[in-house]
């Protein structure tokens, strides 16, 4: 969630996301912490760079975790929990990443060590995990498993 926060405070984002407005704000925010534009001092280069990389991460974050994004991926997304079982999961800092069977990954913001421990100690943990997170928490498909 810190993360989701982060983002949305860096692109002016305050409640859903609106990818036409994060579009226009990414292009802002590319144009005025763009590398090549500030060259006279090492410094400010150097920021503006670490800067930039930030701008670009957190564009491709939100995008991932936008409604529009989330509505059009639904189908595959359904698919997956519906008829692939729990392959790995791992929990960091509040985000679950679960790998499934049919080799996709997906990443679920804000799932505190409380419901991780009780998935952990479930009979069955995909029925847990089913009624308890994949529809409750946002998500978003895992870059790593979209590369492999």
């Amino acid at each position: 969630m810190k993360r989701i926060n982060q983002y949305k405070k860096l692109f002016n984002v305050e409640n859903e996301i609106d990818l036409k407005q994060l579009k226009t704000s990414y292009r802002g925010l590319v144009k005025e912490w763009h590398p090549d534009k500030i060259r006279e001092n090492e410094e400010k280069a150097k920021e503006a760079e670490i800067m930039s990389r930030q701008i670009i991460d957190g564009y491709h974050f939100l995008v991932s975790i936008a409604p529009e994004t989330i509505a059009s991926n639904l189908e595959e997304y359904t698919n997956t929990i519906n008829t692939s079982g729990i392959e790995d999961f791992q929990h960091k800092s509040q985000t679950l990443q679960v790998s499934f069977l049919d080799g996709s990954t997906y990443e679920y913001f804000g799932v505190n060590k409380k419901v991780y421990g009780k998935m952990i100690n479930a009979d069955k943990q995909m029925r847990f995990a089913k009624r308890n997170i994949f529809n409750s928490y946002t998500y978003r498909k895992s870059k790593r498993a979209a590369a492999e």
